[in-house]
């Protein structure tokens, strides 16, 4: 009882905290048009969580997890993706900034969301394949990995279907391509590379600590359907209805 009252407890803090910082960004957006359009993605995801809260609650980790990636996802949406000021914070407090340092004068706020995408959000998507689809073993990293990747290519379709549908220049600002022909496909690869982190992590933990590792990878990849599918299930299924 006392660790349900906690998990609550903690919960009820990491909603209270983000939505003091979703109001306070709410506050004069650059664009309000555009923080419209981003937040839809923010209505979506906190209705799916609060909707499987109580069938299928999370861990505290993937929670928190979670809760940073829809932080991240507030800044940009209240500055628009291409013009996060993290260059002028950096400087008034730092002194320098990370174009100085690096002679890069591209806005690289988005990338570095999608890479938060994968990183982030690939061990709660882990943890609702091992306890729904109870899958085991290289499938519970391939899976999630598998759907990150998929997602951040929808994300991407339904970006530039925004665009298209939009246009002026709430289509340009909700793309955030910054002049780049290759944003898409960076942006994918920015999130696929930081799932792909999240779960060499994950497996490197529980290689260590987790006693029948070796052989839960191995017994998930071993063939348990003899017979091939395709034609020959076909036939199978319709001779049994004769």
């Amino acid at each position: 009882m006392a660790q349900k009252l906690s998990r609550k407890r903690y919960l009820w803090l990491l909603a209270i905290g983000y939505l003091v910082i979703w109001a306070l960004l709410a506050i004069n957006p650059l664009y309000r048009s555009d923080w419209l359009l981003e937040n839809a993605l923010i209505f979506v995801g906190i209705g799916v969580i609060v909707a499987t809260y109580k069938p299928l609650p999370l861990s505290r980790v993937s929670y928190t997890l979670i809760f940073v990636f829809l932080c991240l996802h507030t800044i940009g949406a209240h500055y628009t993706y291409a013009e996060v000021p993290y260059d002028a914070w950096l400087k008034s407090h730092v002194g320098t900034s990370i174009g100085d340092l690096t002679g890069a004068h591209r806005n690289y706020y988005d990338r570095l969301v999608h890479f938060c995408y994968g990183l982030l959000l690939a061990y709660p998507i882990r943890e609702v394949f091992l306890r729904v689809a109870n899958v085991k073993g290289f499938w519970g990293y391939f899976l999630p990995l598998d759907l990150t990747m998929s997602t951040s290519m929808l994300y991407e379709l339904m970006e530039w279907g925004a665009a298209e549908i939009f246009g002026g220049n709430l289509g340009p600002a909700f793309l955030g391509t910054q002049g780049d022909v290759w944003d898409a496909q960076k942006d994918m690869a920015c999130a696929s590379l930081g799932a792909l982190i999240a779960m060499f992590i994950t497996a490197a933990i529980n290689s260590v600590y987790q006693r029948d590792f070796a052989r839960e990878w191995a017994d998930s990849l071993r063939v348990r359907g003899k017979k091939p599918l395709g034609e020959e299930e076909f036939l199978r299924m319709t001779a049994g209805k004769k």
